[in-house]
C-alpha cells in the first residue's frame, strides 16, 4: 500500500519516463494550439532525445516547431540530471529549480495551456498525471 512516499509508487526510471512523456505531449499540444506546428523542425524527423519514447510522444515532438522542440530537449536534459528525482514527482514540486527563469516561464505557459486540453489528447496520461499530482500533494502535507 502507498504511504505518501513517491519512492513507493514507481521506480525512478518509470517516473522519469512518464514525466518526459507527459511534458513532450503537453508542449506538443501547446505548440499545435498556438500555431507553432505549421513549421516543424528538420522535416518532422524524430530527434535522438525522443527516440525511446512511445509513438504518440515521438509524433508530438516531430510536429513541434524548432523553439518548442528546443524547449522539450532542454527539459529532458534537466530531468535526466535531476539530483532530487528520488524524492519528488514533478519539477514544480522540487526544492531546487534547475531550469533557468526564462525556460521555467516557457514551461509554465505550455503547461497552463495544455493542462486542461490533455484529457482530450491522452486521457490515460492525464489521469496518471492527476494521480501523481495528488500523491505529491499528500506527501507534502504529511511532511509538513
Amino acid at each position: 500500500m502507498a504511504t505518501g512516499n513517491p519512492q513507493s509508487y514507481d521506480s525512478i526510471e518509470e517516473r522519469v519516463y512518464r514525466e518526459k512523456a507527459t511534458l513532450a505531449q503537453m508542449v506538443g499540444i501547446y505548440c499545435a494550439g498556438n500555431r507553432h506546428g505549421g513549421r516543424p523542425a528538420n522535416g518532422a524527423a524524430v530527434p535522438a532525445f525522443a527516440a525511446v519514447m512511445p509513438e504518440k510522444v515521438q509524433a508530438a515532438v516531430a510536429g513541434m516547431c524548432p523553439d518548442c522542440r528546443a524547449l522539450t530537449e532542454y527539459c529532458f536534459t534537466r530531468i535526466d540530471h535531476c539530483p532530487h528525482m528520488a524524492e519528488k514527482t514533478f519539477c514544480s514540486s522540487c526544492t531546487t529549480h534547475c531550469y533557468s527563469p526564462a525556460m521555467r516561464d516557457r514551461v509554465r505557459a505550455a503547461m497552463r495551456y495544455a493542462g486542461p486540453r490533455m484529457i482530450f489528447h491522452d486521457p490515460l496520461g492525464a489521469l496518471t498525471h492527476l494521480r501523481d499530482t495528488r500523491r505529491a500533494k499528500k506527501a507534502r502535507a504529511t511532511r509538513a
